[in-house]
């Protein structure tokens, strides 16, 4: 029993100090603000907020739960150590900031969102272990989150999935409507796991991707209505090994993918005291560290009230410009994409083939065979508000976009291994190497951002400041002056030849606004 307290022992110390906050200046509204208003700000006085909540969380899985010695989410509170390992100059580094291990932190960041994360890896690295744990964060218990658990297999149905219609009902009811479903419970939930979803027949995943991506489910025209929830699916790999493959509007509902790396025998003692002491993770989660649905509620206001700065919001887009380009894609300018190319059914490397006005190796669109979507931007962005809570803090640095990106873009940017990038010394290894290959494409993105000086010199961007503050007021020679001013930027870049993603992009965007003030203009005419 005593061991068992100690493994659900939660540490009383900070686990990322920070100053303490300035006390609040009296406000005038304070006087209209009723008794009700006054007692929601004191309750859960003594209770730790929120997301030192979940940080404690985090520590107790990392260093009790789920054993994960792999912290290669990296900061850095100035200079670090590294070192340079084995013949192929292998780089080890000690990070001088707070550090967390994948495994760990995005599934926790996954269930403070209430998002969708892919677990990989082989048989038996915990991936079931640790979406169980998600559950019982939720406030569920071990049986309950065992027994709502999908497990895909082969002959999987959609009555098995989400319900069955009522046996009585089939044969008695003269209306459709009259046919009760008898659901299942794991729909009402708050957390939902499906383990080895790649199992799962085709017919059956879709109607999955309507829970997934739509929150209902439907069945002989009853609709049950399912509340947001975290979900956690597994599959052993990636790569279509499963015994069906996934549709790709599935693949794409899924936020984050996460890889269980591998286990490190120096930590065999911890499995052998579980062993000899009958102690499951699952069953020792302390009751400080679950949260209750108002909680996972008000998390989620907190995390989306995190603020992010232009400056780094200006990066992220400068990066997402390098991808969808592609030259040969279409003759109208707007169609010039890779995804046109896609539909048209074309052969990648005969894209490619053809594609000689670029330097390739210096094109970082020429690694990847598609650009983003819109629900991978703004999942890279929510994420990047979630990290940078989870570190206590209120502003999206950098360093949390650099962090968590390649465990949302993992499954949405897929390389050319042709490319001349993983020919070049030294890159070899990114061609297997998603995490640190899409690290790298930022590193690169944003050094060609400061070599262009565009935090200072952005034409584009001053163009789109003045159109925000709107057109009421700007008059007729105005309109013109800033028509003049577009054309002249177009003719300008037109004298360089080469054509690049992040160029592509603000030509676009240039013709977007000459087109708002093209209508303004003959708006005005007619005043």
């Amino acid at each position: 029993m005593a061991l068992f307290n100690l493994f659900q022992r939660v540490s009383q110390a900070p686990t990322n100090p920070h100053p303490a906050p300035v006390a609040r200046k009296f406000d005038v509204a304070d006087l209209y603000r009723g008794p009700i208003a006054g007692a929601e700000e004191t309750a859960g006085a003594n209770d730790p907020p929120l997301d030192e909540k979940l940080r404690q969380a985090y520590f107790w899985i990392v260093n009790t739960a789920i054993i994960s010695p792999h912290y290669d989410i990296e900061y850095h509170d100035g200079p670090s150590q590294s070192f340079t390992l084995g013949d192929r100059k292998s780089r080890l580094v000690l990070p001088s900031g707070q550090s967390y291990s994948s495994y760990v932190m995005l599934p926790l960041l996954t269930f403070a969102t209430r998002s969708k994360c892919l677990f990989i890896g082989g048989p038996g690295r915990g991936k079931t272990a640790s979406a169980l744990l998600m559950g019982i964060l939720g406030g569920y218990s071990v049986s309950e989150v065992r027994r709502a658990m999908q497990h895909g297999h082969p002959q999987m149905t959609i009555a098995d999935l989400l319900g069955n219609p009522l046996p009585a009902d089939l044969v008695n009811a003269q209306r459709m409507e009259d046919i009760r479903i008898s659901w299942r419970r794991w729909l009402s939930m708050r957390v939902k796991i499906i383990d080895e979803y790649n199992r799962i027949p085709t017919r059956t995943q879709s109607a999955l991707l309507t829970v997934m991506g739509d929150n209902y489910a439907e069945i002989l025209d009853h609709v049950f209505e399912c509340p947001d929830s975290a979900w956690f699916l597994t599959a052993n790999d990636d790569q279509g090994g499963g015994t069906y493959q996934v549709i790709e509007a599935l693949r794409d509902r899924i936020d984050v993918v996460v890889q269980a790396l591998a286990f490190n025998p120096r930590f065999l003692g911890d499995l052998l005291t579980r062993i000899e002491e009958n102690l499951r993770p699952e069953q020792m989660v302390p009751r400080q560290i679950v949260f209750t649905e108002a909680e996972g509620d008000r998390m989620q206001q907190e995390i989306r009230a995190v603020s992010m700065p232009e400056e780094v919001r200006r990066r992220i887009e400068f990066f997402a410009s390098q991808f969808e380009f592609c030259e040969l894609g279409g003759a109208q300018f707007e169609y010039k994409t890779k995804d046109t190319a896609r539909l048209a059914g074309m052969e990648w490397h005969n894209v490619t083939a053809q594609d000689t006005g670029r330097d390739r190796l210096k094109d970082l669109g020429c690694q990847t065979k598609n650009g983003l979507s819109v629900r991978a931007l703004m999942t890279l962005m929510l994420y990047a508000k979630a990290i940078a809570y989870f570190r206590g803090n209120r502003v999206v640095e950098l360093a949390d976009v650099r962090q968590i990106l390649p465990f949302v873009l993992h499954d949405k940017l897929p390389t050319d291994p042709d490319a001349p990038f993983f020919e070049a010394p030294g890159n070899a290894a990114y061609r297997t190497d998603r995490i640190g290959w899409l690290r790298k494409v930022l590193d690169l993105a944003c050094a060609e951002f400061d070599r262009l000086d565009r935090d200072r010199d952005d034409p584009v961007a001053r163009m789109f400041q003045e159109l925000k503050h709107g057109l009421d007021g700007v008059t007729e020679a105005e309109t013109r002056s800033r028509l003049v001013r577009i054309e002249r930027l177009i003719a300008d870049w037109a004298k360089g030849g080469k054509l690049y993603g992040h160029l592509y992009d603000d030509l676009l965007a240039l013709k977007y606004m000459h087109q708002r003030y093209t209508n303004y203009l003959r708006w005005l005419k007619t005043q």
